[in-house]
C-alpha cells in the first residue's frame, strides 16, 4: 500500500444523541427525551448512548414531513 493512501474507516453504524439534536435541529434534552420514548434502537456503552443509524433513518423517513 502507497504511504500516502489512507485506509478508510467504515461507515459509521450509529448516532450521538449529540448528532441526532443537530441534525434534527433541536435541543439535546429534546433528543434525549426521543431516545427514553423508544423511538428507535440504542445501545449503551457504559454511560454514552448510540442510536442505530438504520432505526434513526427508518423513523425519520416514516415521519410525514
Amino acid at each position: 500500500m502507497d504511504k500516502k493512501e489512507k485506509k478508510s474507516l467504515p461507515e459509521p453504524r450509529t448516532y450521538t444523541v449529540e448528532q441526532i439534536a443537530a441534525m434534527l435541529n433541536i435541543g439535546r434534552t429534546t433528543a434525549y427525551q426521543l431516545v427514553k420514548q423508544d423511538e428507535f434502537r440504542i445501545v449503551r456503552i457504559g454511560n454514552a448512548i448510540r442510536v442505530s443509524k438504520k432505526s434513526f433513518d427508518e423513523w425519520l423517513e416514516s415521519l410525514e414531513l
